[in-house]
């Protein structure tokens, strides 16, 4: 046939075809490979192997690629990626998707890291930690070994604890290895806080010294109180250290003298926990920068300014109910932005720009559940049974631990949080070291650590 008259038979076909049902249109395609030979067939096939099997992902552009792959959740991004090179390697150079993703987890994320491969990697190992969370296989536990008599203080910082004890001694660990580093002759402690030079310790004789760790020398002696010391803080710039006691005050000291410097009273039970912090929000009573010391007893929480002055008066006194019944439990937990305090009632969250309640958790049977650390995504938890783990944005369990008998305290100093960083996010390198650690019957200390990555 000739070419002029194949296109105009050709033309006459198609639009005969286009007439046709679908039904049609199949039978007369399926009459027509009928009569193809070899060489139709294969044409056939490199045609619609072109026309069928497009790799979208191939023929897009990147940022349209995408824009289409967020909409995807992770584990079907991570099925596709095994369907080709170029699909793995489009799917895994989406930063953003696997971004959302590891904060969707809990997971810190820091826009500095400029390599596109990076964020599946963490997410990776973000879903392997949270497995292990929900599995309560995240943890691992160790104890340590070496006071005489019950231990009654404990204080965490930079993979070091400290340990205060009736044997009249306090003694400075390092975590990791279980090795004991310092340790000196003191008084009975209720309450520890140290740093690379000295300790600083609350005691059952009602007086607070400060020692040095390299020759157990004490440098100074603070008397005043007529009850036992339950808390301490201290900051070296401002020179002043503040103090808790079972006689209903606190008192402010020169650190670096032993004079005392004022007594705070107003608080109607013991003094069992202060906090001095720097304030990181403005309100018509402090600003950002501004040092606040807080005190706690049973049933109050008071806010106090602090600094060089001699005297100063409460700012404010925060409860969460007027009923005697309704204790607050003895954690306290102050950023300079947030008041955190666990009751029977639920957790209660200030603001400390207003004083006023942000929000009230009450998880089931909150009412014998202990706060120990609260952040921006998590909060650690605990009761007589179990250590748990809360995600703040559901506010829901989704962790826990077995804990053995621990020897229980109405002060909480006997027990406490180790490193606090991942409460604010995960991110891979902040879920390692000390979780929790508390005193136990046999004067031993029972510790919860994070378990490697596996």
């Amino acid at each position: 046939m000739e070419k002029k008259d194949f296109e105009a038979w050709l033309d006459n076909i198609s639009i005969t075809f286009l007439s046709l049902t679908d039904l049609q249109k199949n039978e007369t395609l399926d009459h027509l490979i009928s009569l193809s030979g070899a060489v139709q067939l294969r044409h056939l096939s490199n045609n619609l192997e072109i026309l069928l099997k497009r790799d979208f992902l191939k023929l897009l552009p990147l940022e349209l690629s995408f824009y289409l792959l967020k909409w995807l959740d992770p584990q079907t991004l991570l099925t596709c990626c095994l369907v080709s090179k170029q699909w793995n390697k489009v799917i895994s150079a989406c930063t953003e998707v696997w971004q959302t993703a590891c904060k969707n987890l809990g997971w810190q994320i820091d826009d500095s890291v400029q390599d596109p491969l990076h964020w599946k990697k963490v997410y990776l190992k973000a879903i392997l930690r949270m497995k292990q969370l929900k599995d309560h296989e995240a943890f691992e536990t160790s104890s340590l070994i070496g006071h005489s008599a019950r231990v009654y203080a404990l204080y965490y910082k930079d993979g070091l604890l400290c340990t205060g004890s009736d044997d009249l001694s306090a003694k400075l660990w390092d975590v990791s290895t279980g090795q004991c580093i310092y340790g000196i002759q003191t008084h009975t402690c209720a309450a520890v806080k140290f740093d690379e030079q000295k300790l600083v310790t609350g005691s059952f004789d009602n007086t607070v010294a400060c020692w040095e760790w390299s020759s157990g020398a004490k440098t100074q002696h603070f008397r005043g109180h007529t009850g036992a010391v339950f808390s301490v803080d201290y900051n070296d710039d401002l020179d002043i250290l503040v103090s808790g006691s079972a006689d209903f005050t606190v008192k402010v000291w020169a650190l670096s003298t032993g004079t005392c410097l004022n007594t705070l009273t107003g608080h109607t039970e013991w003094v069992t926990k202060v906090v001095l912090q720097k304030c990181k929000v403005k309100s018509l009573m402090h600003s950002p920068g501004d040092y606040i010391l807080l005190s706690a007893d049973k049933y109050e929480i008071k806010i106090w300014p602090i600094g060089r002055e001699i005297n100063c008066k409460c700012l404010k006194t925060l409860s969460v109910s007027e009923d005697r019944s309704i204790s607050l439990q003895p954690r306290l937990h102050f950023d300079g932005k947030y008041i955190v305090c666990s009751s029977a009632l639920g957790l209660y969250q200030w603001d400390f720009a207003s004083y006023d309640i942000l929000r009230v958790i009450k998880p089931p049977d909150f009412s014998n559940v202990s706060l120990l650390g609260f952040g921006e995504i998590f909060a650690l938890l605990f009761d007589n049974r179990y250590l748990y783990i809360m995600d703040l944005r559901t506010e829901k369990l989704i962790s826990r631990w077995p804990l053995p008998e621990y020897r229980k305290s109405k002060r909480g100093s006997s027990f406490l949080a180790g490193e606090m960083s991942w409460l604010n996010g995960l991110n891979g390198q902040n879920d390692m070291g000390l979780v929790f650690a508390t005193s136990m019957p046999d004067h031993s200390i029972h510790m919860v650590l994070w378990k490697e990555h596996g």
